[in-house]
C-alpha cells in the first residue's frame, strides 16, 4: 500500500515543476553513483584476480619458514610425513639468501633461490621462461634462472645460439667466526641457462639456482633449510589447510599461506579499493541532499491530501511510511538504473574489451573487470539505505502536518 501511494506520487504532475525536475534530478545522480561504484569495483576485482593468477606462479599455496632466525631443520621423517598428509601434493624444499651478481663489470644485488627438483610441481616459474630453459643444472656445475628485469640490470646474454655467460655470485656464509671478513663471504660461479617474465617484482629481484650449489656456498647443514614450499591437491581450502599443517609442526616453524606471503601487496590493494568505494558514496550522499529538497516539497505539495488520509483514520505512522517508500523508491530506481548500465557496460568491456589500458607496458592491454555478486548487494544496499535515511527528515515532518481541510 505504502509503495502504491508513493508511485503515484513519483508519476503524478506537480504543481510545481521544480519538484519533478528535482526528483529525476536525485534518481540519475544515483543511478550515475551505483553505476561508478559497480564498475570500480570490478574492475578492482579483475586486478586483484590477474594479479593472484601472476603471484601464484612464484608463491605457492603454502609455505613453512622458521619462527625466529633465517633457517630451519627438517629431518627425512618430517618430510615424509608432510608428504603423507592428504590435502598435500607436492612439496619442495628451499634456501633463499641475498647475493651479489656479477657479470664483468655490470653488478646488482638479487634474491638468490636455491630450489630443489620438485620446484617444478609447486611452482609455475617453469612455465614462464621467455628465453633458454628451465636447468638449475648440479651442485658442482650449477645453472642460473634470471628474472627479465635482472637480464637487463646486469647485461645477461641467454641465446641458445651462443656459449652461456657465466656469472659470478657473492654471499654470506652462515655462522662464519673468523676475524678475516673476506672468509665471511663466498664466491662461486653459475651458467646463465635461462630468463623468466612473471611480474616486475620478481623479474626485477630474483634469481633461481640449484639448492645444493647454494647450501655449500652457505656452509648449510644437509638437512638445514630456509622454507619449504608446497602444493596443495585441487580444490583444497587453502586456508584450512593451513591451519592443520601449523597443528602438525611445533611451535619453530610458522606456516604462511600464499595471501600471507604478500600481505601488504593484497591488503594495499584492498585498501585502494574501498577508499575509492567511499569516495563514490559521497557523491550518493550529495545525492541525498537533493532527495530531501525534492520530498520536502512533494510534503507541501501534498498536505491536502495528507489531511485527506488522516480524516480516514490514517495514523502519523502510516503517513510517514508513505513518504517513506517514496525515498526508497527513488532510491531503488536511480540505484536499479545505476546497476543495470553498469552491467551492461562490464559486459561489453568482458567481451569486446573497449576500454584499452594506455602506455602497452602491461601484460594485458585492456582493464579486465569481475562482476561479484557481493558487490551488487552492498552497492544496492548503500544507495537503499541512504536513500532510506535522507527521507527520514521529510517523512517526519509529514507525519506532523495538522489536518487543514477547506
Amino acid at each position: 500500500m505504502y509503495l502504491a501511494f508513493a508511485w503515484r506520487y513519483f508519476k503524478a504532475k506537480k504543481s510545481a515543476n521544480a519538484i519533478n525536475i528535482i526528483a529525476w534530478v536525485t534518481t540519475a545522480v544515483i543511478a550515475f553513483a551505483t553505476c561508478c561504484q559497480v564498475l570500480v569495483l570490478s574492475v578492482f576485482n579483475g586486478f586483484e584476480d590477474l594479479v593472484k593468477s601472476l603471484y601464484s606462479s612464484f608463491y605457492t599455496d603454502l609455505k613453512i619458514i622458521p619462527s625466529s632466525g633465517k633457517t630451519f631443520v627438517i629431518s627425512t621423517d618430517q618430510l615424509a610425513y608432510i608428504k603423507r598428509q592428504p590435502y598435500v601434493k607436492d612439496v619442495s624444499l628451499i634456501v633463499q639468501e641475498k647475493a651479489l651478481l656479477q657479470n664483468g663489470e655490470a653488478q646488482t644485488v638479487v634474491n638468490l633461490k636455491g630450489v630443489d627438483e620438485e620446484f617444478v610441481k609447486v611452482s609455475g616459474v617453469a612455465a614462464k621462461i621467455t628465453a633458454g630453459k628451465y636447468n638449475t643444472g648440479t651442485t658442482d656445475e650449477p645453472g642460473l634462472i634470471v628474472g627479465y628485469g635482472l637480464q637487463n640490470a646486469a647485461s645477461i646474454m641467454v641465446n641458445e645460439a651462443f656459449q652461456p655467460e657465466v656469472l659470478t655470485l657473492i654471499l654470506p656464509k652462515k655462522n662464519s667466526s673468523s676475524s678475516d671478513p673476506t672468509a665471511s663471504i663466498s664466491e662461486g660461479n653459475a651458467v646463465a641457462l635461462g630468463v623468466f617474465t612473471i611480474q616486475q617484482d620478481f623479474d626485477n629481484n630474483y634469481a633461481i639456482t640449484n639448492i645444493g650449489f647454494l647450501k655449500q656456498q652457505m656452509g648449510l647443514a644437509a638437512n638445514e633449510f630456509t622454507a619449504a614450499e608446497i602444493k596443495l591437491q585441487e580444490g583444497q581450502d587453502i586456508e584450512a589447510c593451513k591451519v592443520l599443517l601449523q597443528k602438525l609442526m611445533s611451535d619453530s616453524y610458522q606456516v604462511q599461506s600464499r595471501y600471507e606471503q604478500n600481505m601488504s601487496l593484497y591488503n594495499t590493494m584492498r585498501l585502494e579499493k574501498w577508499a575509492i568505494y567511499a569516495v563514490l558514496t559521497l557523491i550518493l550522499i550529495i545525492a541525498a541532499f537533493n532527495m530531501v529538497s525534492a520530498l520536502t516539497m512533494l510534503v507541501l505539495e501534498k498536505k491536502k491530501d495528507i489531511s485527506i488520509l488522516q480524516s480516514m483514520g490514517a495514523t502519523k505512522s502510516t503517513i510517514q511510511k508513505i513518504f517513506l517508500s517514496e525515498g526508497l523508491l527513488l532510491g531503488s530506481i536511480g540505484g536499479g538504473a545505476g546497476i543495470l548500465l553498469a552491467v551492461l557496460i562490464c559486459w561489453l568491456q568482458i567481451n569486446f574489451k573497449l576500454i584499452k589500458l594506455q602506455g602497452g607496458s602491461f601484460l594485458i592491454d585492456y582493464f579486465p573487470v569481475k562482476l561479484i555478486a557481493s558487490d551488487f548487494l552492498l552497492v544496492a544496499g548503500t544507495s537503499i539505505a541512504i536513500a532510506v535515511l535522507a527521507s527520514l527528515v521529510p517523512s517526519l515532518k509529514a507525519s506532523r502536518q495538522p489536518i487543514g481541510l477547506r
